[in-house]
């Protein structure tokens, strides 16, 4: 009578067939993974690419929206993507404007832009912004509707391809952000810009160069806030900042702690970090805010573009929601980009930077 094969024995074939099914169920989910990714990237479902025009309230005339990617015609290009913030866009305007018209009256040089980008809101922001663009005019201030609501990062990205800064600059509509630490920003990338022409060449000086010749990013950061935060804050926005911090670290390294609050970037970096699509910088695709970040942070380091970074002041704005899954969402993200790169799913056009 033959013994029946031993529980050792079938064992090891068992795991076998499981490691190859296991293998098959992976390569099979990789494929639908990649095929998203392409779709993602190929879409034109994109609300805020069709958007050419915008509307001057007071003569109805529709005008054209320019390009980022031609010749900047102002300083300062300010985008604020708005969504239902009728009670509350009043008031970051205000303060914007006092600052930048102050600034303005003592350097005649110095010229902005507003661009509120509208995000599809189901309130009476649109109405509220255009009562600023028939006081202040289309040439201070421009409104850009999205038709629907298709996320802050579309909202963001669509005002940078409209702008027409040599500086673009992103604040958010609630007043978090304390708007004179713009001057921080640009301190801190006028530094750069120094520092990366006297690593370049001693017989290049300041004066030679134009800003839209140098490629510099700089990030604003509430990070030093960190451990007033922790005293004051609820444990789980606690665990967010610290989840947060590590996606930021797994990007950027240890240089970079923040990148979300309100984002300085040169002209010309910013056509680099607007233009990571397959097709072309001229049909942008619907990211959201946080993926856009980690977007351009990887960008901007794989073109080996100096990023820095510099505290600002922030308020925690009553209202504010936060959720316990961004965390895994950002970590998603991560795993997206560097399947989508990784994969030459999306590419960096680095003709950009030759241009």
């Amino acid at each position: 009578m033959e013994s029946l094969p031993s529980l050792s024995a079938l064992v090891s074939p068992l795991t076998h067939v499981g490691l190859v099914v296991m293998s098959l169920i992976v390569i099979w989910a990789l494929t639908y993974v990649m095929d998203w990714l392409h779709k993602l990237d190929s879409s034109a479902s994109l609300g805020e690419g069709t958007v050419s025009f915008m509307e001057d309230p007071t003569s109805l005339e529709k005008i054209q929206l320019p390009s980022v990617f031609g010749p900047a015609e102002k300083y300062l290009s300010m985008i604020m993507p708005a969504y239902n913030e009728e009670n509350r866009l009043r008031s970051g305007l205000d303060d914007t404007l006092r600052y930048l018209q102050e600034r303005a009256n003592k350097d005649r040089t110095f010229t902005y832009e507003i661009i509120i980008v509208d995000d599809g809101s189901k309130d009476h922001t649109v109405r509220v912004a255009n009562e600023y663009v028939k006081k202040y005019k289309p040439d201070i201030i421009r409104v850009i509707k999205l038709g629907k609501n298709l996320g802050k990062g579309a909202a963001v990205r669509k005002g940078m391809l409209c702008s027409r800064g040599q500086l673009l600059l992103m604040l958010d509509a609630d007043g978090a952000t304390k708007i004179t630490d713009t001057g921080k920003l640009e301190n801190e990338m006028k530094v750069a810009i120094d520092r990366l022409l006297a690593s370049r060449s001693a017989t290049t000086s300041r004066q030679q160069v134009s800003l839209n010749d140098i490629p510099v990013a700089v990030f604003g950061s509430r990070a030093h806030l960190e451990q007033e935060a922790l005293a004051k804050r609820k444990w789980y926005r606690n665990v967010l900042m610290k989840g947060f911090h590590f996606c930021v670290l797994l990007v950027a390294g240890p240089g970079i702690r923040d990148t979300q609050l309100f984002i300085a970037h040169h002209r010309f970096g910013s056509t680099i970090s607007l233009s990571f699509s397959c097709k072309g910088p001229d049909e942008p695709k619907v990211f959201p805010l946080s993926l856009v970040c980690w977007l351009t942070l990887f960008q901007l380091i794989e073109l080996a573009i100096p990023v820095t970074e510099v505290a600002v002041t922030w308020t925690e704005i009553p209202g504010s929601k936060v959720s316990l899954l961004s965390i895994a969402h950002m970590l998603f993200e991560l795993v997206l980009i560097r399947m989508g790169y990784g994969f030459r799913v999306w590419k960096i056009h680095r003709k950009a930077v030759q241009d």
